[in-house]
């Protein structure tokens, strides 16, 4: 019999999601190379990137940047259904990449989103691979929907975070599946983003900090988000309105993914331990693969039970 085949699901996370190029690093390490790959969100980017062989550009260029070249790709709307619009950013992955369709990769490759008028879950198999990753990291409020055949559609970690039912739809064996939502419910983001602050380089202006939020409140100065700010000036410690959002996407991936989870199971869970990290801080790359790498090295043991399946099969 041929050896089984091996899928990778991996999962949505935003700046979380670089770990995944760490956990790619290390099973290969150990000889594991996915016959089938699927992404949500961030995993459709790494995921994506691998399938077409565009894996070291990618991580060459994220582990280069820093916050003012994070926030430079950000085009602010707020007539676009998020206030982020994202098209400088798939501008630049239309350079480094190229309108490459899916169905050429060498690597069988499928990305998760959703739509948003019937919160239909969509898999992406065919079809330019940059639209599909666009609309799998349309994060809700955040970045805007795309529109793909008279469709809007929105982040796939909507329904569906860690597509482990995906890869073995495609004919996967064995799921190696990657979870970024461990360990987000519960946390304090305004301390940690205190935190953060404090432990800022030194070296880099202290204006890039807060460059992003600054170009997002000019653009909603009348807005409903600028009245709560007001209503809101206090000594509490009653979350933001951005805290709110993110949190309660946070809860709501984690008990999908348990849900998703717990009915389909995947072989191997890979759960990197970066909660620490924020949602847009893709800077901090060199610090996420690392926890990738690492996260491969704790379940070795998993893992190595799937070689001693491969050859007893082969």
């Amino acid at each position: 019999m041929d050896r089984p085949h091996i899928g990778l699901a991996l999962g949505s996370g935003s700046a979380r999601g670089l770990s995944h190029i760490g956990v790619i690093h290390a099973l290969g390490d150990m000889g594991i190379r996915p016959d089938i790959i699927c992404g949500c969100s961030v995993g459709s980017m790494v995921g994506g990137a691998y399938a077409a062989d565009h894996f070291d550009q990618l991580e060459v260029w994220v582990r280069s940047l820093k916050r003012t070249d994070v926030v430079r790709f950000f085009d602010v709307s707020l007539t676009g259904g998020g206030v982020i619009l994202g098209e400088r950013l798939i501008t630049f992955f239309r350079d480094q990449i190229g309108d490459i369709m899916i169905e050429s990769l060498p690597i069988p490759f499928a990305a998760v989103a959703t739509e948003l008028a019937t919160g239909r879950e969509l898999w992406f198999k065919q079809g330019l691979l940059l639209d599909a990753i666009r609309a799998s990291m349309s994060f809700p409020g955040l970045f805007a929907p795309v529109q793909i055949d008279n469709r809007w559609l929105i982040d796939g970690g909507v329904v569906n975070p860690v597509p482990v039912s995906v890869c073995k739809a495609m004919g996967a064996d064995v799921v190696i599946a990657v979870n970024l939502n461990s360990g987000l419910v519960g946390r304090h983001t305004s301390a940690k983003q205190a935190k953060r602050a404090s432990s800022a380089d030194p070296r880099e202006p202290v204006e890039s900090l807060t460059d992003l939020t600054t170009r997002i409140k000019s653009s909603l100065k009348n807005s409903v988000d600028n009245l709560i700010a007001q209503l809101w000036q206090d000594d509490s410690d009653r979350p933001g309105l951005f805290d709110v959002v993110t949190s309660s996407i946070n809860i709501m991936q984690d008990r999908i993914t348990r849900s998703r989870m717990a009915g389909d199971p995947p072989d191997v869970v890979l759960t990197p331990q970066l909660d620490h990290i924020g949602l847009l801080e893709v800077y901090r790359a060199a610090e996420a693969i690392e926890e990738g790498k690492q996260c491969v090295l704790r379940a070795q043991q998993s893992i190595r039970n799937i070689r001693i399946i491969e050859d007893s099969i082969a």
